[in-house]
């Protein structure tokens, strides 16, 4: 069975996080990603460490499945073969620095009048109006902007979540615009300009912050490792030195909690803790009886009791604890994939399809396709040249 994406052509003047996050989950899909990176040193990702077999993890991780084309876009040769390669695609993705697309005449206006069925999306960081508009933007200093570090840390200190999760999250919207623009071509016949800012995408993640805080008389702080409207959850000490994390959502598991695990059903009517928001109120007490009888237990011991309770718990595993989790490796999640540096492994995409497998295709080395694509489009031109004269447009219907 063909891919869903397999007729669909991207092309991609994308560096760093954001876009090549989206055009990946493209490409996994079977859609062709044609990566335009400059001379020299390519998408700046490359070089952001060498910890993947010399190669970048960020880059490793967000470009696999794509063709990289280096195209010097100064040059009226290459400017022409970037003309025809999106004369042929079905989408467009950029995020170059603020302005910079319509510098170079691939704004989403100019380059849907001259092509209609092309679907355009543009990633920034604060978006194309505005005081911020010409901010240049990255993924901690958008987290900065959006509130979300003022959350993240313990209370006396910020700190940086583990992930790019302004990227991400810009990334996620630009790919399900794409999808959606798709499907509504297949209907309408006509193309769409799309617009995804990093602030605009964690500013939908800050959801319920800014509802907790605007309508709540005052403001959030930091929690660690606590989560700062419901309790118990979050990480208690066991007598092993161990640590267990759990988390309490409703009344039905609070009374589980307190007469299955903690055997005390006293607590379930003491009137600090009678519902959640009372629990949490008074959070450091209940902390103090939890892990009062979790210290005559091993860690271990108390994940057992947890389980058997139907409370929801974990344990914090380190990255390497997570590439061995047993969970992934019973349902069969990693495979290899090829790059410059050899085969890698890695997760298959989250959404499983039945009877489908997702394309886990090669990370390409900088300028791997430059030569097979100009061949191909050069050849392109020569034959729509001959069939209709210069100028017309021979970009496919599908």
């Amino acid at each position: 069975m063909k891919p869903p994406l397999h007729d669909v052509t991207v092309v991609a003047l994308e560096q760093a996080v954001a876009a090549p996050f989206a055009t990946r989950q493209l490409a996994d899909l079977g859609a062709r990603v044609i990566k335009i990176e400059r001379p020299g040193r390519g998408d700046f990702a490359r070089d952001y460490d060498r910890r993947t077999k010399g190669l970048s993890a960020y880059f490793v991780w967000v470009n696999r499945g794509k063709e990289s084309v280096v195209l010097d876009l100064k040059t009226e040769a290459d400017r022409a073969l970037l003309d025809r390669l999106l004369a042929r695609a079905d989408v467009f993705v950029q995020n170059l620095g603020p302005g910079a697309a319509g510098r170079l005449g691939l704004g989403c206006d100019a380059l849907r009048a001259r092509h209609p069925r092309l679907i355009t999306c543009d990633v920034s960081g604060y978006g194309a109006e505005g005081p911020y508009r010409d901010k240049k933007a990255y993924d901690l200093l958008v987290q900065c902007e959006a509130g979300l570090i003022s959350l993240t840390g313990h209370p006396d200190a910020p700190a940086r979540p583990g992930i790019s999760v302004a990227d991400i999250a810009g990334g996620m919207y630009a790919y399900t615009g794409i999808l959606t623009a798709l499907y509504e071509r297949e209907r309408t016949g006509e193309g769409t300009a799309l617009s995804v800012s990093l602030l605009d995408a964690l500013a939908e993640w800050m959801g319920q912050p800014y509802f907790a805080e605007a309508y709540g008389g005052a403001p959030l702080t930091r929690s660690g490792a606590r989560h700062p409207s419901i309790s118990p959850y979050g990480h208690y000490r066991c007598g092993d030195g161990g640590q267990v994390f759990l988390s309490v959502q409703n009344d039905r598991e609070w009374v589980a909690l307190c007469e299955r695990v903690l055997r005390q059903p006293a607590l379930i009517r003491d009137p600090r803790f009678a519902d959640n928001p009372l629990r949490r109120t008074h959070d450091e007490e209940l902390t103090a009886v939890i892990e009062g009888h979790f210290a005559a237990h091993t860690a271990d011991g108390v994940g057992a009791l947890l389980d058997g309770a139907g409370i929801a718990n974990a344990r914090l595993r380190t990255v390497a604890e997570f590439t061995d989790h047993p969970q992934l490796a019973a349902r069969d999640r990693w495979r290899e994939f090829g790059s410059p540096a050899g085969p890698l492994r890695g997760l298959l995409p989250p959404v499983e399809v039945r009877g489908r497998e997702a394309a886990m295709r090669a990370v390409p080395a900088l300028g791997e396709h430059t030569a097979a694509v100009r061949a191909e489009f050069a050849e392109q031109e020569s034959a729509a040249a001959d069939a209709s004269g210069p100028g017309e447009d021979q970009r496919p219907a599908g």
